[in-house]
């Protein structure tokens, strides 16, 4: 098994940007702390847009006492509006050695959709990171911002390095521990993990960040092109089984691959997670766009 270089060149162009960027990600709310910025923010104080009234208290600032209400009611009152901040996006792509065995390996996929939604994210003045991840996570960008880190991100992309096996609960656990501000965490995998994915329903069960799965999908993931009697390698464990390919050894392979299909998804469902699965021999950003109402996916 050879395993698949990917470069610069091979992750976007100019069309591919356009099209990324008629895409916004919008926060329902995003937690406090963070940068001015486009986005909904749990706290409310001097923003734009008006939210609410409360009544006055010793030390609140004079500026926000509404006069009208004080002169119809003889009662003072502030008045509150959202303040927008930035929307927090750390970007989990699974580099496993695995993602770059095919011909067309679909690291590629990954790493392009991983870019798209950077490319989103910092296009609306969003905080930015990015942390590969195999048999343990990897900080390859720390969060940024800034349109003009796009360039950035794209070689940071391109010089990922393909990794060990994916152990995704550990990346999870590692991402966990790092206390990051509370934001959207995208992973960006085929979801191949030896260890299953009981563990990494236990490890999300108390990761703060709200969640987003993109999985990564070929039609022969579960229609394999295979028949007769073949010596196979698992490229994960590198463990060898000699199988005789039969219509009941197939069928068997399907029923197994639509378990873990209904597990993902009810993963996703317990945790309140996006979930778009990106066929990697198709145009990206359409597909992502499934995740958009009216240009916009609200986490």
């Amino acid at each position: 098994m050879t395993v698949s270089s990917i470069g610069l060149e091979d992750l976007f162009d100019a069309a591919f940007l356009e099209e990324v960027q008629r895409l916004r990600v919008i926060a329902r709310r995003v937690a406090h702390g963070g940068r001015f910025a486009e986005q909904r923010s749990k706290d409310l104080g001097h923003g734009l847009e008006f939210r609410d009234f409360r009544p006055y208290a010793p030390g609140d600032d004079l500026r926000g006492v509404d006069w009208n209400i004080y002169q119809r009611l003889h009662r003072v009152f502030l008045r509150q509006f959202e303040e927008l901040e930035d929307l927090p996006l750390y970007l989990l792509p699974d580099v496993s050695a695995s993602m770059y065995l095919e011909e067309t390996p679909r690291a590629l996929a990954g790493l392009r959709t991983t870019l798209a939604l950077a490319a989103i994210s910092l296009g609306q003045h969003d905080t930015v990171g990015v942390f590969p991840f195999h048999t343990q996570l990897d900080f390859a960008v720390r969060p940024t911002s800034g349109k003009d880190r796009t360039m950035f991100l794209a070689q940071a992309l391109a010089d990922l390095e393909p990794g060990g096996r994916t152990d995704l609960a550990a990346a999870i656990r590692t991402l966990r521990a790092t206390k990051l501000r509370q934001g959207l965490v995208a992973i960006v995998s085929d979801f191949f993990d030896p260890n299953g994915l009981e563990p990494i329903f236990e490890e999300l069960a108390s990761l703060r960040h709200s969640l987003l799965f993109v999985q990564l999908v070929r039609k022969t993931d579960r229609e394999p092109d295979v028949r007769g009697d073949l010596r196979l390698v698992d490229c994960e464990t590198d463990t060898v089984e000699n199988v005789s390919v039969t219509p009941a050894v197939l069928e068997s392979y399907r029923a197994a691959y639509d378990r873990f299909d209904t597990q993902l998804t009810e993963l996703a469902e317990s945790r309140g997670a996006g979930l778009v699965r990106v066929d990697v021999d198709r145009p990206i950003v359409e597909q992502l766009a499934t995740l958009f109402e009216g240009g916009a996916y609200r986490p």
